[in-house]
Parts: C-alpha cells; sequence; structure tokens
C-alpha cells in the first residue's frame, strides 16, 4: 500500500470509519452520476492512476469503477470541498453509472421538480 500524499491526506475530514464521501460528475455536462465512498489508498489509487477506485462498505474492499462491469470511469479533475469532507471527481463515464444499469444512480426517484 502506498500512502496518500500527507498534505491531502491532512485536509481531509473521514466519517467514523475513515471514510470520505466521493461525488462523481460527468465531465462536459455537470450531471451528477453516483455518490460512493473513498479511504485514504482508494484516494491515493484514484490520484495516481486517473481510474475511479472506492471503497466498498457491502464488500469491505476497494474496488475500481468497472472492473467487473466494464463500467468504467477516467477521472479527469479531483476537487476537495471546503470541508474537507466530500470530494468530486469529474469524470468521462463509460457505460452505466449505477449498479442496477441506469445512466445515474439519480434516474428513479424524483422526489420534487
Amino acid at each position: 500500500m502506498t500512502a496518500l500524499d500527507p498534505g491531502i491526506a491532512g485536509r481531509l475530514k473521514r466519517n467514523a470509519d475513515g471514510l470520505v464521501c466521493a461525488v462523481a460528475q460527468r465531465r462536459g455536462t455537470g450531471e451528477v452520476l453516483m455518490v460512493a465512498w473513498m479511504d485514504d489508498e482508494a484516494l491515493h489509487r484514484t490520484l495516481t492512476t486517473r481510474r475511479a477506485t472506492y471503497f466498498s462498505r457491502s464488500r469491505g474492499r476497494l474496488w475500481v469503477k468497472g472492473e467487473t462491469s466494464g463500467h468504467t470511469q477516467y477521472v479527469h479533475e479531483v476537487r476537495l470541498d471546503c470541508d474537507g469532507d466530500t470530494v468530486l471527481l469529474v469524470v468521462d463515464q463509460e457505460g452505466a453509472a449505477c449498479h442496477t444499469g441506469a445512466a445515474t444512480c439519480f434516474d428513479e426517484d424524483v422526489l420534487l421538480t
């Protein structure tokens, strides 16, 4: 395991499980594709490989978006919000972003328009 840059790691505000929220946004349109979680290693791998890597809470391990589905995210930009508790990934999405097969995780349940 390679360590996340200490300057970045020191700015993160993690939850009780050591995770930070990650929002994936489509490059060019700004469409929000999905929300996931990252630990330090997932963020480090994302920053160094430009392949979106997340921490799966249900599986208890890292996963690279698209490693089994082929629905990959190429990361163009990563931003840290002002509070340090959320990272924004600006990505090119190949295929569906949602595990249900939907284009985004926000396609199904519109609560207010």
